[in-house]
C-alpha cells in the first residue's frame, strides 16, 4: 500500500512578526499601519485577542490603574463606566481598538509560537508554531507581556485534595460557591478583588496570608452620565483628567517607592486608616500591617477588601500552610481547616522573561542562556546578539506607580525609529558594551529603591530586580524619545 505524501506547509513571509494581542501587540500593529508599514502579522495563541484581559475573568476583575490612564493616549475613551474599569469593558475597548485600526486582517489566532531562530545569512527570523506553521520575518517583536504564566505553589499533599481546585487566572465559573467552605491561598492583587465578591455568598471563607500588603482605598465609583457626555463633547477634558491621574502617580506614589519620608508617612497613614476604619480586632489589625517598606511590593487599591475580612464568615489565617489534605488545609500550627473548594490567588510567574519561547539569536546564542542570572535589555527593548528583535514590556520596563500603557506607547514609537534606521535591508542590534553599561546603571539605581528592600517579589529574579524601571515615567519618556545611533550596530 502506498504511503500518503507528507503535506508541506508553506513558510509565510512578512516584514514584521509580532507575538501577542495584548495592549503591546495591538499598539505596535496600529502604529505600524499609521507609519505605512502594513506588511505585518500578529500571532495569537488563543482563539481571540486580549491577552491577560481575555484570560482573567474572575469575579471583580478590574484594573488597578484608573481607566482614563489605562488606555491609549491617541485613542481615549470618555465613556468608561467606572473610574477603575472592569475586565469586560477593558476587553471590549481592546476589541473596539482592533476594529478601529483595522487590525483583524493582520491577526492570526491559534498560533502558539514555540521557536524563533535568527538566520544571519538571510538576515531574517524563522518562527515556528505548535501548529506546524512557520513564518519568515525581517523584524521579530515579542509582545507577550508578563502576566500570563500562572504561579501555583507546590504543597505537600496537593494531589490528595478531593474537592475542587483552580487558580484565579483560570476561574471555574461552573463551580457554585454558594454555602461552600472556601480556602483562598494568597491575598495580593487578584485576591483583593475577588475575595470581596465571593465572601457574601460562601458559607465560610478562609484567606491564607503569607505576608500582608499595603492596601489603600481606591474610591471607585461609576461615572455620571453628564461626565461621559462632557468627555465626548470636549475631549480636552478627558486629556486633562488623564494628566491629573498621571501626576498623582508621578508625584505621589513614585516618591514612596524612592523612600521619600513624607510620602511614605502619608502612604502608611492611608493604609492604617483603612484598616482602622474596618477592622476592630487588634490582632487582626496587626496581622494586616506589613513590616516592609511601602512600595516594595505593589501598593494595592481596594474599597472592599478590609470590609470583607471583617465579615463573620471570613477568617484570616496567618499560619503557614504545612500541607494540603484530602479535605482541606493543615497549617504549621497543626490547625485543620475543612474546605470544599481551594482557590489559588497566587498571581503569575514573571521570571524568566519570555519563558514560553525558545529564541536563538546570532551565533546560535539562546536567549535563556544569554539571560542566565536574570533578564536584561537596553531600555527594555533590545538585547545584544539578537538583531532586529525588539521586546515590548521587556526587562526593567514595568512600573509601580503609573500605567504600563504609557510605557508601551513610548516603546512602540522607539521601535519604529529603530526599524527606520535599519531600512531598507539592514539589521540593527544594540552593542554589547552599551547594553552592559545600561544594565549596571539599572541595578545600581534599583538597589536604592523600595523594590530591593524585600527578599522576594514578582519584581525580582533572585537578587536582581528584573521587572521594574528605576526612574520616573518622565525620564523614561525622555530616554525613549530618540535612539542614540552610536549605541547600535547597523549592518
Amino acid at each position: 500500500m502506498s504511503k500518503k505524501p507528507m503535506r508541506t506547509i508553506e513558510v509565510l513571509t512578512v516584514e514584521t512578526l509580532i507575538i501577542g494581542t495584548g495592549f503591546g501587540g495591538l499598539c505596535m500593529g496600529a502604529k505600524l499601519r499609521e507609519a505605512g508599514r502594513t506588511d505585518f502579522l500578529i500571532l495569537e495563541k488563543a482563539d481571540a485577542i486580549g491577552g491577560t484581559w481575555r484570560e482573567n475573568t474572575y469575579p471583580g476583575a478590574e484594573c488597578d490603574i484608573p481607566s482614563a490612564l489605562y488606555s491609549f493616549s491617541f485613542w481615549q475613551n470618555p465613556t468608561w463606566d467606572f473610574k477603575w474599569a472592569k475586565q469586560p469593558q477593558i476587553l471590549r475597548y481592546m476589541n473596539d481598538f482592533a476594529d478601529a485600526f483595522d487590525l483583524r486582517q493582520h491577526i492570526k489566532c491559534g498560533q502558539t509560537v514555540e521557536t524563533a531562530k535568527y538566520d544571519a545569512g538571510a538576515k531574517r527570523w524563522l518562527v515556528t508554531c505548535k501548529s506546524g506553521q512557520s513564518y519568515s520575518a525581517r523584524f521579530f517583536i515579542p509582545a507577550v507581556g508578563q502576566l500570563h504564566h500562572l504561579n501555583t505553589p507546590k504543597f505537600e499533599g496537593a494531589e490528595e485534595f478531593k474537592g475542587v481546585v483552580f487558580h484565579s487566572g483560570k476561574w471555574e465559573h461552573s463551580v457554585d460557591l454558594v454555602g461552600k467552605s472556601v480556602g483562598v491561598i494568597g491575598n495580593a492583587a487578584s485576591a483583593v478583588q475577588f475575595i470581596p465578591e465571593i465572601a457574601e455568598s460562601v458559607g465560610h471563607l478562609t484567606v491564607y496570608q503569607r505576608t500582608p500588603n499595603w492596601v489603600v482605598y481606591k474610591k471607585d465609583r461609576p461615572y455620571y452620565r453628564f461626565e461621559k457626555a462632557l468627555g465626548k463633547k470636549f475631549p480636552v477634558l478627558t486629556s486633562l483628567y488623564r494628566f491629573h491621574l498621571w501626576c498623582l502617580g508621578e508625584f505621589g506614589i513614585w516618591p514612596m517607592i524612592k523612600g521619600n519620608k513624607l510620602a511614605c508617612y502619608i502612604g502608611r497613614k492611608m493604609c492604617k486608616g483603612a484598616i482602622k476604619d474596618n477592622i476592630t480586632d487588634p490582632k487582626l489589625r496587626d496581622a494586616l500591617l506589613p513590616d516592609y517598606p511601602i512600595g516594595a511590593k505593589r501598593i494595592l487599591l481596594s474599597d472592599k477588601f478590609y470590609p470583607a475580612l471583617a465579615r463573620e464568615n471570613v477568617t484570616l489565617e496567618i499560619d503557614g500552610i504545612a500541607k494540603i489534605t484530602e479535605d482541606g488545609i493543615e497549617t504549621t500550627s497543626g490547625t485543620d481547616h475543612k474546605h470544599d473548594v481551594l482557590i489559588y490567588g497566587t498571581g503569575f510567574k514573571t521570571n524568566p522573561f519570555l519563558q514560553s519561547l525558545d529564541i536563538t539569536g546570532r551565533d546560535n546564542i539562546r536567549l535563556r542562556d544569554h539571560w542566565t542570572g536574570g533578564a536584561f535589555a537596553y531600555l527594555g527593548v533590545a538585547t545584544s546578539g539578537f538583531p532586529n528583535m525588539f521586546i515590548l514590556y521587556g526587562p526593567n520596563t514595568n512600573t509601580g506607580h503609573t500605567s504600563i500603557i504609557f510605557k508601551l506607547e513610548n516603546q512602540v514609537n522607539y521601535i519604529l525609529k529603530l526599524m527606520a534606521i535599519a531600512d531598507p535591508d539592514k539589521t540593527i542590534e544594540v552593542i554589547e558594551s552599551e547594553e552592559a553599561a545600561f544594565n549596571v546603571e539599572m541595578q545600581a539605581r534599583l538597589a536604592d529603591l523600595a523594590w530591593s528592600k524585600i527578599e522576594a517579589s514578582w519584581y525580582k529574579d533572585g537578587d536582581r530586580v528584573t521587572n521594574n524601571w528605576p526612574g520616573s515615567s518622565r525620564e523614561y519618556k525622555r530616554r525613549m524619545k530618540m535612539p542614540i545611533v552610536s549605541h547600535y550596530r547597523v549592518g
